[in-house]
């Protein structure tokens, strides 16, 4: 199967991790496209331009937006909706029967995903992330490093999952929450809001 060539929009650390899993896929990095005029290369890949000149190379690469923040990355990803999005599994990655990626997804090196669950568009997985059976995880949502989703969770769209934390099987997560670092969540969280601790609350 001949390479894709892909386009990373953001140019910072997510981009840098993206591009590595790219390389490492047997795919190739064409370049970053960023709005910091300060950045000119990344590991001898060159910035080719702003966010803005994404029309340019839209009918020449697969695209992949390397940014973290939700709010910034579902921005991008609204105006852009037509674009061939490449979706980055880590060959590390352990990807269960029935499982279902969404374009433009980031899976990270270290990811388990076990069977029929079910992950939407622009998310990211972050590094040795474990999300067990039947999980729901909506488009726009990150699951930060050595978290634990475990089984038939069912999480909502441009969700963040801090660091560490832990969701136990069968619970409901709403829209735009945000879980703190090290957090473990027992109960549903049915409004959108900052919830930390053990078991995790709502601050804001």
């Amino acid at each position: 199967m001949p390479e894709k060539k892909v386009m990373i929009i953001g140019a910072s650390g997510h981009g840098k991790v993206i591009a590595d899993i790219i390389h490492q896929s047997g795919d190739q990095v064409m370049g970053f496209l960023d709005d910091d005029p300060t950045k000119k290369e990344i590991h001898q890949i060159p910035v080719l331009g702003k966010i803005k000149d994404i029309q340019k190379y839209k009918d020449d690469f697969y695209f992949i937006i390397g940014i973290g923040d939700n709010q910034i990355r579902k921005k991008i990803a609204e105006n852009n909706p037509a674009l061939n999005y490449y979706t980055a599994i880590h060959p590390t990655a352990v990807i269960g029967e029935g499982v279902h990626i969404g374009n433009g997804t980031a899976v990270m090196a270290g990811v388990v995903i076990n069977v029929d669950t079910d992950i939407g568009e622009h998310c990211i997985i972050n590094t040795s992330a474990v999300v067990e059976h039947d999980v729901t995880i909506q488009s726009l949502t990150h699951i930060s490093p050595n978290t634990t989703i475990c089984g038939s969770v069912k999480i909502g769209k441009s969700c963040h999952v801090g660091a560490g934390s832990t969701v136990i099987n069968n619970i409901y997560i709403y829209d735009d929450v945000i879980l703190g670092a090290g957090s473990t969540t027992i109960n549903n969280l049915i409004q959108p809001g900052i919830y930390i601790g053990i078991p995790s609350r709502r601050i804001k």
